[in-house]
């Protein structure tokens, strides 16, 4: 059988990485500004202005959010698995510096105070992440600094926010629209001008080093966050496990009851004059227009959480979650991973999701079988987390993967359903029998669409994509691009079969004797130049795809706890 893969467009991407491997076997500090050729000409759809003197914007920003917020001060960037390897390389105790965190990425970065940032890689996927990221960042940054030393210096001080009458001269000044210069400062905010500034007055030099690539640091990373996991639920290592890869807040939200038991407080905050948007939406759900309700306020919740007068709910909600049997075990070690464990049998039915399920829950105390949900990793971490898990707890009666998808077919807030998935990590074909299909999201979808019988890409990274790549996913009929299915197949290949994962083979994974579920609701539209919820938070309309995945996976969950008891 003639098998036509993605990868056989690839050249540019295959130059950049081995550029960027070789670099990295130094054991001195690697320049970045050695990387801006090959990056530029990978021509990525992430950054298709690379090579233009307008700034790319969308670009900038899209890196902005998956670094840190001190990048301005940072000089060199230090890539390692563990405390231990940074001590083992001078660095002493990386966290006992200021830890800090990017809005868009979960991954444990600490800053010195003065000038380098330590950041945890989990896999060589968190590479793959953060070189592209750090090159898109000192190319754009270098393009506004010529461009700003020949603006007038008086616009940095007169242009600090949309409302003063020079701020379309200063977006003039730095060749970008009134639009693109308002959504940055949306991000920086009160260091709106001083970043500006900073940016006048001196380029951008960094330079990166990883301390260790070997395998076994990233087996040992891992370890070292599965070991507090055990610690605090040492029943996983007995009893049937539900693995879920998702989030931490769709699932706890509509298992504990916690937003619809204080519904009248969310609505009491939503009379603030700054949430009129969300009142309005509300006032719409009352007159029966959505029929949402629960997803609307799970998502107020968030926000309210967020606020001064909220913050008490996070550890009310906590405490609200611990009665009804699930615990949250924060990551303490290496993986900026947070991980749930949830008990079946203390779940109380009176405080469910109305929509999961269709009749009483009394079978659920009978149950002895736990869920175990973690924030959803990047690319190879998810293989690693799986062999883990597999290694380290009872019997696995299903594997259920939610995350975020690009997709050559579809619009924002659709929901894809793959049964094969091409890994460019493994370079594998999985053909495999996905739990779900349409029929089983649609009912608790409201504003998009269910695809099924999809082809999925697991890809590399989000920066390792251009136009000829996605060309050639299209003409063979690959429409959902995300970074963790193919991974996670390969470690579910491992948790029946005696062997390690093939390479390079097309691979049926129809004899798996436990469930696996695969859902991905769309957050990018590459071939359409459409808006992109990568780039940022995802609006209310975008929460609806995420609950509809959830709720189609806990239903799934009760359905085979249901059987399983009634077969005892």
């Amino acid at each position: 059988m003639e098998r036509t893969v993605p990868s056989t467009a690839s050249e540019e991407i295959d130059l950049f990485l081995r550029t960027v491997y070789s670099l990295l076997r130094s054991t001195t500090d690697v320049q970045i500004r050695t990387l801006e050729e090959v990056h530029v000409a990978m021509n990525s759809l992430l950054h298709p202005n690379a090579r233009k003197q307008s700034p790319d914007t969308s670009a900038f920003i899209y890196s902005l959010l998956r670094l840190p917020d001190c990048m301005p001060e940072v000089r060199l960037v230090v890539l390692g698995q563990s405390s231990a390897v940074f001590e083992r390389s001078g660095y002493g105790n990386v966290e006992s510096w200021q830890p800090i965190s990017a809005r868009a990425r979960r991954r444990r970065c600490f800053f010195n105070g003065q000038d380098t940032l330590a950041c945890f890689i989990a896999s060589r996927s968190d590479i793959d992440d953060v070189i592209p990221s750090l090159t898109a960042y000192q190319v754009e940054w270098n393009k506004l600094h010529f461009l700003l030393q020949r603006a007038d210096p008086g616009l940095l001080d007169c242009a600090q926010c949309p409302s003063d009458l020079d701020f379309p001269a200063l977006a003039q000044a730095m060749e970008m629209s009134v639009d693109d210069l308002e959504r940055m400062w949306v991000i920086w905010g009160e260091r709106f001008n001083d970043l500006l500034h900073q940016i006048a007055q001196r380029r951008c030099s960094l330079r990166v080093r990883l301390l260790s690539g070997s395998l076994s640091e990233y087996w040992r990373a891992t370890r070292m966050w599965w070991d507090p996991i055990e610690l605090a639920c040492p029943d996983l290592l007995e009893r049937p496990v539900y693995f879920v890869s998702s989030n931490t807040h769709s699932m706890a939200n509509l298992l504990s009851g916690y937003a619809l038991q204080h519904e009248n407080e969310l609505v009491d905050y939503l009379s603030d004059s700054a949430n009129s948007k969300l009142l309005d939406e509300w006032t719409a759900i009352q007159n029966g227009v959505n029929t949402h309700r629960e997803n609307f306020l799970y998502y107020v919740l968030k926000k309210f959480q967020q606020s001064e007068i909220g913050r008490y709910a996070i550890e009310d909600q906590t405490r609200a979650e611990r009665a009804v049997g699930m615990t949250r075990i924060p990551p303490v070690h290496a993986l900026d991973i947070e991980a749930q464990v949830i008990e079946l049998a203390r779940l109380d039915p009176a405080l469910l999701d109305p929509r999961l399920l269709d009749d009483g829950g009394e079978f659920l105390r009978k149950s002895n079988a736990l869920i175990l949900n973690i924030d959803y990793p990047l690319g190879l971490a998810a293989y690693n987390i799986l062999n883990k898990v597999a290694e380290h707890s009872g019997t696995v009666v299903g594997v259920y993967v939610m995350g975020k998808s690009a997709t050559l077919n579809g619009v924002l807030g659709d929901v894809m359903i793959p049964n094969v998935v091409q890994d460019e990590h493994s370079r594998n074909t999985y053909l495999f029998k996905n739990a779900f299909s349409a029929a089983d999201v649609a009912p608790y979808l409201e504003f998009g669409t269910v695809l099924d019988n999809q082809k999925a890409v697991s890809v590399l990274g989000t920066f390792l994509q251009n136009a000829r790549i996605m060309d050639v996913m299209y003409r063979e009929g690959y429409t959902d691009i995300e970074m963790e299915s193919g991974p996670y197949l390969s470690a579910v290949y491992e948790m029946y079969r005696p062997q390690r994962h093939p390479v390079n083979e097309l691979v049926n994974l129809y004899g798996v004797p436990f469930d696996v579920g695969i859902l991905h609701y769309v957050s990018d539209t590459p071939l359409s130049k459409g808006k992109n919820l990568g780039a940022g938070a995802l609006s209310y309309f975008g929460m609806d795809s995420t609950y509809a995945t959830t709720i189609t996976i806990l239903r799934r969950i009760l359905q085979l706890e249901r059987a399983r008891l009634s077969d005892r």
